[in-house]
This record gives C-alpha cells, sequence and structure tokens, in this order.
C-alpha cells in the first residue's frame, strides 16, 4: 500500500483506502448493536427472571464506561500493531459476550458480559475511526462521519429481525444466534484490515499540523482541554435533552397522538424517534464533509449555535406535535456530528501517526458527559423541562461561540509554532549536512 492509503501496484483490490473505509463502515454496523438493540433485550429478561430493569440496565451502563474508557488503550495498540489484531480481538469479545449473555442466569453473570462487550465494541470502533483519519488526511471530516454513520447503520437494519426472533424463539436464542453471527462477521473483516501508512496533508482549506503528538504529548496541551471541554459540553447538553425525549413528549401529552406519514399511521413518539435516528446518522457524514470545505471551527460555530438554537425552540413550541417533530429531528440533526469533527480536528491538531489512540482519548468525553445526564433528572424535577433546555442549549451555544473565539485562534497558534519549530529545525540539519560536505569537499 501507499502511503495515502491506494491499493499498491498489483495488491489486493480491498487494500484501496475506499475499500478499506467499507470495511470499516461494516465492522462499524455488526458491533452497533451491542449498544443500540439491548433495549429490545430488557423486558424478555425481567419477565424471565424478575431482576428489575434497573439492575438489568446496570449492565448497560458498564457495557457503555467499558466501551468509552478502554478506547484510549485499544487505540494504542492500533497505532503500534495496526488494525487487524485489535479488530479481531474485539469480534471475539462481541461475539462471546452475547454467546454469555444468552447463559446469564444471575446477574453477576450478566454483569461480567458487559465489560467484555465494552472492550469489544471499543476495540472496533475505535479501530475504525482511528483508520479512517489515517488513511483521509484530505477527508478527515467525510471519512470519520461516514465510519460513524455505520455504527447507526446496522442497528437499523438489523432492529427488526432481533425483534421478532426475540418474539418468536426467545431472546436467550437470539443472543446466542446473533452473538456468534456477528463476532464470526467481524472476525472476517478483521483479515482484510491493512495498516495504512499516514503522508501530512496540504493546509489548503484549514489548519493541519505537521507535528505527531503522543497521547502524552497531547494532553499536555492546552488546546487539547479546550477540545475536550467543548466536546463534553455538547455532547451533555444534546445527551440531557435527546435521553428525555420520551418522558417530555409523555408529559405534553403527545406521545400516542397519530401521525400518519405516506400512508401509515404511527404514534407521534415513535415517529419522532425514527426521524431522529435517521437525522443522528445523515449529520455525521454531512458535517463532516461541510468541516472539510469550510474547517472545523466554522462548521462547529454554526452547528452548536443551531443546536442550542433548537433546544431553545423546543421549549418554547414543542408542545405542537409538528413543531415538536421537527425541533426533536434539528436537535439530533445538530448534535450527532460530534463523532465526526471531534475525531477529525483532534486529528489535525495533533498529527496522523497515533490518530487511534488520540482520538481514543479525546472520546473519553462520551463517557463523561454521560456521567452528566442525571442533571436533566434534578433540573426537571426543581424547575421543569424548560430549565432542562435552557442550561442544555447555553452550554451547547458557549461551546459553539468558543470554538470560533476561544479554540481557532489557539490551534492556528498551536500549529503555526510547530511548523515555525519544524523549518528551524530543518534549516539547522541541512546547514550542517552543508558545513561537513564543505569540510570534507564533498
Amino acid at each position: 500500500m501507499n502511503a495515502i492509503g491506494q491499493r499498491s501496484e498489483g495488491g489486493p483490490f480491498w487494500t484501496n483506502r475506499w475499500c478499506q473505509l467499507v470495511l470499516g463502515m461494516l465492522c462499524m454496523a455488526l458491533v452497533a448493536n451491542l449498544q443500540y438493540a439491548w433495549t429490545l433485550f430488557v423486558a424478555p429478561m425481567n419477565a424471565r427472571h424478575h431482576w428489575g430493569e434497573a439492575s438489568i440496565q446496570l449492565a448497560f451502563s458498564i457495557f457503555i464506561l467499558t466501551e468509552t474508557w478502554l478506547v484510549p488503550v485499544e487505540g494504542w495498540l492500533v497505532d503500534k500493531f495496526g488494525p487487524r489484531p485489535v479488530v479481531a480481538v474485539g469480534a471475539v469479545c462481541a461475539g462471546l459476550a452475547w454467546v454469555l449473555n444468552a447463559y446469564a442466569t444471575t446477574l453477576p453473570m450478566l454483569y461480567a458480559p458487559s465489560v467484555i462487550a465494552g472492550i469489544g465494541a471499543g476495540g472496533v470502533y475505535g479501530t475504525c475511526v482511528g483508520n479512517a483519519l489515517k488513511l483521509f488526511p484530505d477527508r478527515r471530516g467525510l471519512a470519520a462521519g461516514l465510519t460513524a454513520a455505520g455504527f447507526g447503520a446496522g442497528a437499523a437494519v438489523t432492529v427488526i429481525p432481533i425483534a421478532n426472533m426475540i418474539t418468536r424463539s426467545g431472546y436467550e436464542h437470539t443472543f446466542l444466534f446473533f452473538g456468534i453471527l456477528q463476532g464470526a462477521a467481524i472476525l472476517v473483516l478483521a483479515f482484510l484490515l491493512v495498516k495504512p501508512v499516514p503522508r501530512a496533508v496540504g493546509a489548503a482549506r484549514r489548519l493541519v499540523s505537521r507535528v505527531d503528538y503522543t497521547p502524552g504529548q497531547m494532553v499536555r496541551q492546552p488546546v487539547f482541554w479546550i477540545i475536550y471541554v467543548s466536546f463534553v459540553a455538547v455532547a451533555a447538553g444534546g445527551l440531557m435533552a435527546t435521553a428525555q425525549i420520551g418522558p417530555i413528549a409523555k408529559d405534553w401529552g403527545l406521545a400516542r397522538i397519530p401521525m400518519t406519514v405516506f400512508g401509515a399511521t404511527l404514534p407521534l413518539l415513535t415517529l419522532t424517534l425514527s426521524i431522529d435516528n435517521i437525522c443522528n446518522g445523515f449529520t455525521r457524514p454531512l458535517c463532516g464533509f461541510i468541516s472539510d470545505k469550510i474547517g472545523r471551527e466554522n462548521t462547529m460555530f454554526i452547528i452548536f449555535v443551531g443546536e442550542g438554537l433548537a433546544l431553545l425552540g423546543m421549549m418554547q413550541y414543542g408542545t405542537n406535535p409538528y413543531a415538536f417533530m421537527t425541533f426533536a429531528a434539528l436537535i439530533f440533526l445538530f448534535w450527532g456530528e460530534i463523532f465526526s469533527i471531534f475525531p477529525a480536528i483532534c486529528a489535525d491538531t495533533f498529527g496522523s501517526k497515533f490518530a487511534a489512540a488520540n482520538a481514543g482519548t479525546l472520546y473519553t468525553a462520551k463517557g463523561t458527559a454521560a456521567l452528566l445526564v442525571p442533571v436533566a433528572s434534578v433540573l426537571s424535577a426543581t424547575g421543569g423541562w424548560s430549565a432542562v433546555f435552557i442550561v442544555a442549549a447555553i452550554i451547547t451555544i458557549a461551546a459553539g461561540v468558543s470554538a470560533k473565539f476561544i479554540l481557532a485562534p489557539m490551534r492556528q497558534r498551536l500549529i503555526e509554532q510547530n511548523g515555525e519549530a519544524s523549518s528551524a529545525t530543518l534549516a539547522t540539519h541541512t546547514g550542517a549536512l552543508q558545513q561537513w560536505q564543505n569540510q570534507t569537499g564533498e
């Protein structure tokens, strides 16, 4: 493979960087059910074992924390050993976790596979995003967006078959069947992945670092923490609102209102969630592509402020059924892009060589944001849903403004300083070489 991830002459077609991107998207789609299909198993498990839904959902929380906080380690392994072994281990873990879930008869037996599932999902997620960033230094936003979109697309395709199998054959058989199927499929794809050789890309439209930072060096840069806090703010603001869409619709008396679209009549909440998931997936490659064209901070400013306004619009007009669906869709449209723009700006700022580990370190912001989500319940209990929307809007708009007026100049200074340092080092080496040549007569 050559330096931009294109197929080497005479090499297999799947080593082409676009084929590698598609392989990563397929891996993401296959592992997505560990997160998005979990909700389908909760009620059947509770009906069988009477553990209580709160106790069962603790397994999901364990999975999310493990998946999020281990990504930096898995990213480091990808940078060191390449994507193939990390995704292969992730495939085994993903399959094994659901197989063990099929035989769980106690809560500890359910919690242990959640850790294994988190390791598997984190390994696949971190690898595929990191690979996309390395393979497409010229289109990082689009590549990361398409990869992240695959994580939602897989659940959209398989959620109906999984639900039908649970009804027909029981949740244990479904865990077993899909665990083996998904794990085996990801394992096969893992052996088609190849280690990309990153190259620098000219910064014609945006600032791109000429220096490759290790994760340890990156976290010592103030710019990283500005990016991290922005990620936490936007992720928390969006999660605080999106996690409460169902309860809000019920409190406002909207959840069961019948809505007809293209001849099909569905409850308003069901229709809203379907539209929201489409927007959540569509925005990732779209906003990633836009950020490739107009710059990361410009896109962040527009999108984050747009999300804040959408939150305020939901607060003000959301009791109308059509306004509720519209503003809910806008919230998801403006929120889902964080999973494409933040990995892209991380690689732009801190280089491609350690992109998987660096993006994984930044990804822990999702776990940090998730810890803040319970604040929404406290706010709604004390100040109603308006308090939730106001707080969420303030922090997202603040993140947008800070991206434009704080992050952008800080990042520019850092990259320009790196460029000057690199030029000075090159001049020093060139001068020393010239002096040596003069002394030796060469």
